[in-house]
C-alpha cells in the first residue's frame, strides 16, 4: 500500500513533476499566442528556460554554458552516488554508521530520525549500483560516442542538472529508511528484483542505441566527423519516435521504481517527474524536426510509441 504521509522528499519531487508539467503545458498552449507576444520578456525567459541545444536560438547570451557540458552531470553523478554507494557498502559489510552530515540530511529529507534498528536493503543497494551504472554509461557516451554541436544551455538548467543528481542519490538512501528488509541480503531476492533489472539492461541498450544512431549522423564510414549539422534521425526506435533516447530515460527510472518493490510513493513521484521533463525536451525537438524537414514522417509521435 502506499504511505499516505508525505516527506519533505515527496514534496521535492512533486513540485519538480508539477513545475515541469505546468511548462509543458505552457509551451503547448504558447504556440497559439500571436506572433506578437514571442517579444515579450516573459515568453523571451520562459522559452530560453526550457530550450536547450539545437531547439535553443543561436543568439549568445552572458548566462549560456555549451551543451557538451552535460558529461559534467554523469561525471559528478559517477562520483557523488559512487560515494554514497561506498558508504552503504561500509554500512552493510562493516556495520559503520553514516557519517553525522549524512544522517542529518537524511532526517530532514524523510521526517525519520536514524535508529540503530535500521536493516539494509537489497533494493537500496541494487538500485545504487544501477544508477551508478547507467551515469557512468552516459558519461563514457558523452565523452567518446556523441557529437556534440556548439549548442548551448542556460546556466540555471546547468545548476539544477548539478542540483537533480546530487538530490537523487540521496533519494535513494532514503529509501532505506522507508521500508526495510529482513534477513541477508540474498534472502530479500524478489521479483521485483529481477523484473527492474531485466527493464534497466533493456531500456539502457535501447538508449545506447539511439545515441549510437544520432553521432552517426554527423560521421562518415571512418568514423570521423564530417558535419555538426542536424540532420533527420532514421533507424531503430526513430521510426516510432522522435526522441527514443528521451523514452528510454524514462523506463529506466521506471526501473528501478521496479527494483523498490513498485510501491515507493516517493519514486514514482521521481518517475511523474521524469515523465514531464522528458516529455518536455522531446517536445521541442519533435517540434524542431517537423518545422525543419519537410519530408518529415508524420507518424512519428514526440516522445512515447503511439501515444505522444
Amino acid at each position: 500500500m502506499f504511505s499516505l504521509s508525505f516527506s519533505f522528499t515527496d514534496v521535492l519531487w512533486f513540485l519538480l513533476a508539477s513545475c515541469f508539467l505546468l511548462a509543458f503545458c505552457a509551451h503547448k498552449l504558447s504556440t497559439y499566442l500571436p506572433r506578437k507576444y514571442e517579444t515579450c520578456r516573459l515568453y523571451v525567459l520562459f522559452q530560453d528556460l526550457i530550450r536547450y541545444g539545437k531547439t535553443k536560438p543561436n543568439r549568445k547570451r552572458a548566462c549560456d554554458v555549451p551543451k557538451r557540458w552535460f558529461w559534467h552531470f554523469y561525471a559528478i553523478s559517477v562520483g557523488w552516488n559512487g560515494f554514497l554507494l561506498a558508504l552503504y557498502l561500509n554500512s552493510i559489510f562493516q556495520n559503520q554508521s553514516f557519517p553525522s552530515w549524512l544522517t542529518g540530511i537524511l532526517d530532514i529529507l524523510t521526517g525519520a530520525p536514524n535508529t540503530d534498528s535500521q536493516v539494509p536493503q537489497l533494493s537500496t543497494l541494487l538500485v545504487q549500483l544501477l544508477l551508478c551504472v547507467h551515469s557512468l554509461r552516459r558519461l563514457l557516451e558523452c565523452l567518446f560516442v556523441s557529437i556534440f554541436s556548439d549548442g548551448a544551455i542556460n546556466l540555471v538548467q546547468y545548476l539544477f542538472g548539478v542540483f537533480y543528481y546530487i538530490v537523487l542519490g540521496l533519494t535513494v538512501l532514503c529509501s532505506d529508511r522507508l521500508g526495510k528488509g529482513t534477513g541477508t541480503l540474498l534472502s530479500q531476492l524478489d521479483w521485483f528484483h529481477v523484473a527492474g533489472t531485466t527493464l534497466f539492461i533493456w531500456a539502457s541498450l535501447m538508449q545506447h542505441q539511439s545515441t549510437v544512431l544520432l553521432a552517426g549522423l554527423r560521421t562518415g564510414k571512418t568514423g570521423a566527423v564530417e558535419t555538426l549539422a542536424h540532420r533527420m534521425p532514421e533507424g531503430g526506435w526513430f521510426q516510432l519516435v522522435s526522441c527514443p533516447h528521451y523514452f528510454a530515460e524514462l523506463l529506466i527510472y521506471v526501473s528501478l521504481s521496479l527494483a523498490v518493490g513498485g510501491l515507493s510513493l516517493t519514486w514514482w513521484l521521481v518517475v511523474l517527474y521524469v515523465l514531464f521533463n522528458q516529455a518536455l525536451a522531446a517536445q521541442l525537438c519533435h517540434d524542431f524536426y517537423i518545422s525543419k524537414y519537410e519530408a518529415y514522417p508524420r507518424h512519428r509521435k514526440a516522445f512515447i510509441p503511439f501515444v505522444l
